[in-house]
């Protein structure tokens, strides 16, 4: 059969318009409008701009993002699917409050799976792996001077990932990836204490140098304690709001 008459066989292909726009490309847009409101809300749900149990009504969110009602519930169900907010029943969505005991189970499991990671990829990481992570510390370090917290925050983040992936291993990065979004906010928290802001950046020295050295149960043993440090000051930090809001109450 000829290529010819092969391309005559079977149902033809067509691309019906919306608006003057192919179909595809318009999904597509579509798309890009959920995940900006995803990377913003997140953003502000971070970094404390909505606080925990901040009520999230539907027409201010639209208002203030510039789109309509579907995308936003498409985002918010995202957000909710990774522990940032909670939805309910014929009433606003909220943002996730933090409890002491979820933060504690999360960042258990956080600090054993980047174990496992630090541990191969002190074994697998290449030169380039390491040399990167060798530019990040210094970046990184050059906000922690300069007070720059945002800035660190983002870099320290992208630091945990660059050694998970380090790992080689696909299960273990998607497990930390999904873990990882859960607890983005709960890391905020840690760092805002000027202490635990320092620890970190010492950890992070004492786990490079690990992996300068190729030490795989080293570089495991510190970067699982160190995440069970930043758990720590989490809750912490929330058993002293939770007080200071009880003598509020109580005066």
């Amino acid at each position: 059969m000829s290529l010819e008459a092969k391309k005559k066989r079977g149902r033809p292909r067509t691309v019906r318009l919306v608006d003057g726009v192919a179909g595809n490309l318009f999904r597509l847009r579509r798309v890009n409008i959920h995940e900006r409101a995803v990377a913003r809300l997140r953003s502000l749900i971070v970094c404390g701009e909505f606080a925990p149990e901040a009520v999230l009504v539907e027409a201010e969110l639209c208002e203030m993002l510039g789109i309509s009602r579907t995308p936003l519930r498409e985002a918010l169900k995202l957000l909710a699917a990774q522990g940032l907010v909670e939805l309910r029943q014929n009433r606003s969505a909220r943002v996730a409050p933090m409890r002491s005991e979820e933060i504690d189970d999360l960042f258990q499991a956080i600090s054993g799976i980047e174990r496992v990671a630090a541990e191969l990829a002190a074994e697998r990481m290449v030169a380039a792996d390491l040399a990167r992570l060798h530019t990040m510390q210094d970046e990184m370090e050059r906000h922690y001077a300069a007070g720059e917290l945002a800035a660190y925050f983002a870099l320290n983040q992208a630091i945990h990932s660059v050694i998970v992936m380090a790992a080689r291993n696909s299960t273990l990065r998607e497990t930390h990836e999904w873990l990882l979004a859960r607890a983005e906010r709960a890391r905020y928290v840690a760092l805002a204490s000027k202490r635990r802001w320092d620890e970190s950046v010492d950890e992070h020295r004492a786990i490079l140098a690990a992996f300068d050295a190729r030490d795989a149960e080293a570089a495991g043993r510190l970067l699982g304690t160190h995440v069970l440090n930043t758990g720590r000051e989490v809750i912490k930090a929330l058993d002293q709001e939770n007080i200071a809001s009880a003598r509020d109450t109580a005066a």
